[in-house]
C-alpha cells in the first residue's frame, strides 16, 4: 500500500489519486494500486517557509510520514514540489520508500526533449530558488530555464494561486502564457513543476500540453511502476 502524503494543495492530491487510476492498467477493482490518501491542509505554507521565514512544515510532514507508515504504507510519495525541499529530512530513518516525485518528473524529460536542451521549469517561487530541479536536469545533461521576475510576478505566482483558490480556469490562461515565453525562449519542454499548474492547464485544455512534462503525472506513474514491480509483495 502507498501512502500518499497530501493536501499540498487539496485539488493537487484530488490530481495525483485521478493519475495513478489512469495510468494502472487495471481490469478490474483488484488490479488497481492501493493508496492511503493524508490530504492535510493545515500543513505550514512551504512558500512561506522557505523564503519568509515561517513557521516549517517539518514537524507536520514527519508526523504525516509517520502516521501512514504506523497505518500499513509500505511506501510513500508525496505530490508536492515544493514540499520535496524537506525530502532529505522525511528519508532520514524512513523505514519504507520513498518515491521522489523531481526524479520521477526529470526522468521523463528525456521523452520530449533532446539531450543538452535547455528544459523550462514552472514552478513556485520558492522550489525556483531553492533550485530543487536544478542539479537534477543538469546531472541528466539539460539546462534550466526558469521564468524571469516579471514573469513570476505576473504570471506564474497568480496562477497557481488561481488554482488554490478553485478558479482554474483563470490560473490556466496565465499559466499557458509562461509556458508559451518558456518555449519562445528556447526551452525543448517545460516541466510543470507545481502539482496546481497542471489543472491549470487542463482547465483551458491548452494545446502546450504536449510540450510539458507533467511531474503529477510522473509521480503517478512511478507509483504504479513500483507497486508493480516491487510493491505487491512488499504489502
Amino acid at each position: 500500500m502507498i501512502g500518499v502524503l497530501g493536501g499540498m494543495g487539496p485539488l493537487a492530491t484530488v490530481d495525483f489519486f485521478n493519475k495513478v487510476l489512469a495510468a494502472t492498467p487495471a481490469q478490474g477493482d483488484q488490479d488497481h494500486v492501493p493508496l492511503l490518501i493524508q490530504s492535510d491542509p493545515r500543513i505550514a505554507p512551504r512558500v512561506a517557509a522557505i523564503l519568509y521565514g515561517g513557521r516549517s512544515p517539518a514537524p507536520e510532514l514527519l508526523a504525516g510520514r509517520d502516521r501512514l507508515i504506523a497505518a500499513g504504507a509500505t511506501a510513500l510519495a508525496m505530490p508536492c514540489n515544493t514540499a520535496h525541499y524537506w525530502y532529505a529530512d522525511l528519508v532520514k530513518g524512513c523505514s519504507v520508500p520513498f518515491l521522489n516525485i523531481v526524479d520521477a518528473t526529470c526522468a521523463e524529460v528525456k521523452l520530449l526533449a533532446k539531450a543538452g536542451s535547455p528544459i523550462g521549469i514552472i514552478a513556485t517561487r520558492a522550489t525556483l530558488e531553492a533550485q530543487i530541479f536544478d542539479a537534477p536536469l543538469l546531472r541528466a545533461g539539460y539546462t534550466p530555464l526558469v521564468p524571469d521576475e516579471a514573469m513570476m510576478e505576473a504570471l506564474v505566482s497568480p496562477g497557481i494561486e488561481r488554482v488554490k483558490a478553485g478558479q482554474a480556469a483563470q490560473g490556466g490562461q496565465l499559466i499557458e502564457q509562461a509556458v508559451q515565453a518558456l518555449l519562445a525562449c528556447g526551452a525543448g519542454a517545460v516541466i510543470l513543476a507545481c502539482t496546481e499548474t497542471p489543472l491549470a492547464l487542463d482547465a483551458i485544455e491548452s494545446p502546450v500540453r504536449s510540450q510539458c512534462i507533467d511531474s503529477t503525472a510522473a509521480l503517478a506513474r512511478c507509483c504504479v511502476a513500483w507497486w508493480q514491480s516491487a510493491g505487491r509483495s512488499a504489502g
